[in-house]
């Protein structure tokens, strides 16, 4: 899919670019915003620029899609896109501002790159560009289309029907739509993004792995207050401001990693919040009936920081939880570790939480047998798994 020329030129260059990605990606949203401040205004979240999440998942996935070209340069690698499609459709972009992203994007290469940037090098990396924005817009239109809506008109307006305290610091919303109309069936482990209007007149979105899809169209999101943060505003203002009877905005339901039908044994991870779609998989079994062997494991600070803790404590599943503190028999104390737990052969395993906890327990999954092909994680946030690995 690469030419050859553009490869040669994109695999000698690799290194400078590579090298000066976050600089790049740093003046590409400067400039941007500075010239299309709209842009922050529901689409792009100001806490991941604040704290440069955003700007590192670029940069991770502009180098990981260069890389894999070179790689494979009859290839074009649309698996490793998926899930970036599915964060781009969840908050609603559209096929026009991948234009707008390439002007401010290759402006701010030649800004960084000065005269380095030759012809032949900007037409080289150009190339990639439209590799990679043409196999993300083809697969956004694909999702789009599965969730019955056409280039971003996800949203849908939902009414609050309970609000109930997890935890001090954890809330869940209880929803169903505002219109009483159908709702889309949501899979085990997707998300939705909930879009509010924050006190300074700007809108915001944030992400939330449901916790909850019942059959009568009900859906749950279940929010942890993060104080101070400016990533976590959003989920501050739900946790102040939002009661049984308000209404809140919300995309259809959107996420690659999702629980598979089967046989299979499984082991499903957590800590903190990550409990979120563990949860929505552990519901999804029970309403199945299913008889799959579960093995539940689950990090946290104490058993009272512990959201959705009942939740967890299924009949159906063998679970081993870890607390910090306040652990009593048969719970253990202190972080996660797998030495002395018998994984099942042949599980299928499901992580969420903290990259470096997921890193962590990756790690000795995969010393206890489990084939690398059958580890799925989920990542709140911006896309850090390409950058990650």
């Amino acid at each position: 899919m690469l030419s050859a020329d553009s490869a040669a030129i994109v695999r000698a260059t690799l290194p400078v670019v590579g090298a000066s990605l976050d600089a790049i990606t740093a003046r590409f949203y400067e400039t941007m915003f500075a010239e299309r401040p709209e842009l922050l205004d529901g689409l792009f979240n100001r806490g991941n620029q604040a704290n440069g999440e955003q700007r590192r998942a670029l940069a991770g996935s502009i180098a990981a899609f260069a890389t894999r070209l070179l790689e494979r340069p009859d290839e074009r690698p649309d698996e490793l896109l998926a899930r970036i499609v599915h964060k781009h459709t969840a908050v609603g972009v559209t096929d026009d501002q991948y234009v707008i992203v390439h002007k401010y994007l290759f402006g701010a290469i030649a800004h960084v790159l000065g005269e380095a940037v030759t012809p032949e090098v900007a037409a080289a990396w150009d190339e990639v560009y439209w590799l990679m924005a043409g196999a993300l817009i083809a697969q956004e239109a694909r999702v789009y289309a599965e969730a019955g809506a056409r280039n971003g008109a996800t949203w849908r307006q939902w009414r609050v029907v309970g609000r109930k305290e997890e935890t001090p610091h954890v809330v869940s919303f209880l929803l169903r739509p505002a219109d009483d109309g159908p709702a889309l069936p949501a899979r085990p482990g997707q998300y939705v993004s909930v879009r509010v209007r924050m006190p300074d007149g700007v809108h915001q979105l944030r992400q939330y792995t449901l916790s909850g899809a019942g059959g009568d169209g009900s859906r749950r999101i279940t929010v942890k207050r993060v104080d101070g943060d400016p990533a976590g505003e959003v989920s501050t203002l739900l946790h102040a401001t939002v009661w049984a009877g308000d209404e809140l905005t919300l995309s259809a339901p959107f996420g690659d990693v999702t629980l598979e039908d089967g046989d299979a044994p499984l082991v499903l991870v957590s800590a903190g919040i990550g409990c979120t779609p563990i949860v929505a998989m552990l519901d999804h079994l029970a309403a199945t009936g299913s008889h799959r062997r579960v093995l539940l494991l689950h990090a946290d600070r104490s058993p009272a920081e512990h959201a959705l803790r009942e939740d967890m404590l299924r009949p159906a599943a063998e679970r081993v939880f870890w607390y910090e503190s306040g652990a009593t028999a048969p719970d253990r104390d202190g972080l996660m570790d797998l030495e002395g737990v018998e994984i099942p052969v042949g599980a299928i395993a499901y992580l969420c939480g903290p990259v470096p906890f997921m890193r962590r327990v990756r790690g000795q999954l995969l010393k206890a047998g489990v084939a690398p092909r059958d580890i799925h994680y989920e990542v709140f946030g911006p896309d850090l798994w390409l950058a990650a690995g």
